[in-house]
């Protein structure tokens, strides 16, 4: 099985167990979706109404899902998947109880639905942080493509299931079975025996973490590419979960069981794509070429939704939209993956998903909106212009740099040796180098010296400074500051191995018979105080 096969991850029995009790409880949460869809259908005529089904799922992910990326970071991810998995057993099963009583309306929807979204916005950076603890760096490429995999399967059999349920029973047994699906994914948590203890920086409080994730994105160009990139994608995806299950219902008059081959049929397109379309893509383009692809496969889905009225013509239609949304998807979430550090995953996965979901959020307000007031076919017009806007900024924020991207922790170099350790919560703390630097070697100096700024910046240093002696220009001070002894601790433990590269390459400039000067001082307000 080659390190490009999509199923390459399966052989780690650890991540094989966890994927397939995923794949069940992915069946009853995709036939949940299919589900309150209809119920929706049957308890409002409107169309925005039926949009807001994706904003409600999708809100609670831009407001809890950053948190959740925090204490990823910071506490134990079992502990904390376990508690998520109840949460949603609770809300799947509150659903069911609301329906039975004959108490549901469509606003008591919204809010199962959005409860529901709370467990998954608070599940989904955990989980993201989990799965590389599971797999190994060249099977994680593998497990992210089955994680869509595992959504695509789950919507192929969920949909037909509910589609099949859905007269016989009713919604709420559907809604009970997914509960207890639930239950099923956390006993499989529990049965996980994490094989390694990683990296936490658990002595960092939740405000220190936002700052320090706002930090890292603000210094770290690839980052922000992904990141923009994201918001971008979701605003012109969220078409699709807000715009054609309403398209089918309203223009196409779907039957509860064309609703669940429409649900299907997305979900076949999307595994199809996962399984031979994502791979020879790979091989054959770079990740932003292949997300130009899916791009230009969006806009045909979207003239088509427009200009198609007969179901098996739509239902083709809503597989290219899976197959789009799969090959986009992925591409931006293994990227993201591989750019991001271990120390930090957690917390940036939070953005990343937060940025997604809310841009999904957001579009299916506006684009159910704008579909209320002027039509189906004026929006999806619209949305089509977006998507050709959208692969005019794929050159400037391009994806390929993550060709050339390590970010494998380096060896820290040893704490210096003081009469006095300080405090953790001691400082701000100067970390001060003075070096000297022969005139042919400055640009080349000065060049490394702006790289490590950037480095230092994002890695805990509330400010870096280079001062030039003005009585022999070739000796620098190259001089760092952070707000605590903790942090300095943190600092060089975060540093990737080009990063650490390009730090020693800089000291490496230094000229003289002696290692470059270093000084540690502790920035003391007391002292200037005048008694």
């Amino acid at each position: 099985m080659s390190t490009t096969s999509i199923w390459t991850a399966l052989r780690n029995p650890t991540f094989r167990t966890l994927w397939l009790a995923s794949v069940a409880s992915g069946c009853c949460v995709s036939a949940h979706d299919m589900a309150a869809t209809w119920v929706m259908n049957t308890l409002s005529p409107s169309t925005l109404m039926l949009s807001l089904l994706s904003s409600a799922a999708s809100l609670p992910f831009f407001a809890l899902t950053f948190p959740a990326g925090a204490l990823a970071d910071t506490v134990d991810r079992k502990k904390l998947l376990i508690v998520m998995h109840g949460w949603l057993a609770l809300s799947a099963a509150g659903l069911a109880v609301f329906g039975s009583l004959r108490l549901l309306t469509p606003l008591l929807l919204l809010i199962g639905v959005f409860l529901l979204g709370v467990g998954f916005a608070c599940n989904g950076p955990i989980w993201g942080s989990v799965i590389p603890d599971v797999v190994s760096k060249e099977e994680l490429p593998s497990a992210v493509t089955l994680g869509g995999v595992q959504m695509n399967i789950s919507g192929i059999i969920g949909p037909a299931i509910g589609g099949l349920l859905l007269p016989l029973v009713g919604a709420n047994v559907i809604f009970a079975l997914n509960g207890a699906a639930f239950l099923v994914v956390l006993m499989a948590i529990a049965r996980w025996r994490k094989g390694h203890i990683r990296f936490r920086a658990s002595t960092e409080s939740m405000l220190e973490s936002f700052v320090g994730t706002l930090r890292y994105v603000r210094y770290t160009r690839g980052v922000q590419v992904v990141l923009v990139r994201a918001l971008l994608f979701s605003l012109l995806i969220s078409v699709i979960p807000a715009l054609l299950p309403a398209v089918g219902l309203k223009a196409l008059h779907l039957t509860s069981a064309h609703l669940g081959i429409l649900f299907t049929s997305m979900a076949v397109g999307a595994l199809l794509g996962a399984i031979f379309v994502v791979p020879r893509a790979r091989e054959k383009f770079t990740p932003n070429q292949v997300t130009i692809l899916a791009s230009l496969l969006l806009i045909v889905v979207y003239i088509s939704m427009a200009a198609v009225r007969q179901l098996e013509t739509f239902i083709v239609v809503a597989a290219l939209a899976g197959l789009g949304w799969t090959l986009a998807g992925s591409e931006l979430w293994v990227v993201a993956q591989q750019a991001m550090p271990g120390w930090t995953r957690g917390r940036l996965n939070a953005a990343q998903i937060m940025v997604s979901q809310g841009g999904i959020a957001l579009g299916g307000l506006a684009w159910g909106s704008l579909a209320a007031f002027t039509g189906f076919e004026y929006t999806l017009l619209l949305a089509t212009l977006l998507v050709c806007y959208n692969l005019a900024i794929t050159g400037p924020l391009s994806l390929d740099f993550i060709k050339s991207l390590d970010v494998e922790p380096a060896t820290p170099p040893p704490l210096p040796a003081l009469a006095e350790t300080p405090d953790l919560d001691d400082g701000p703390i100067a970390i001060v180098a003075e070096i000297t630097v022969n005139q042919e070697d400055r640009n080349r100096f000065l060049e490394l010296a702006r790289d490590l700024r950037l480095i230092y910046l994002r890695n805990g240093a509330s400010s870096v400074r280079l001062y030039e002696n003005l009585t022999e220009r070739s000796i620098f001070r190259l001089e760092a500051v952070v707000m605590t002894w903790r942090e300095h601790q943190l600092l060089y433990r975060r540093f990737t191995k080009p990063e650490r590269e390009i730090l020693d390459h800089l000291l490496r400039l230094h000229t003289g018979t002696e290692a470059p000067t270093y000084h540690y001082a502790l920035i003391t307000k007391q002292i200037l105080v005048q008694k």
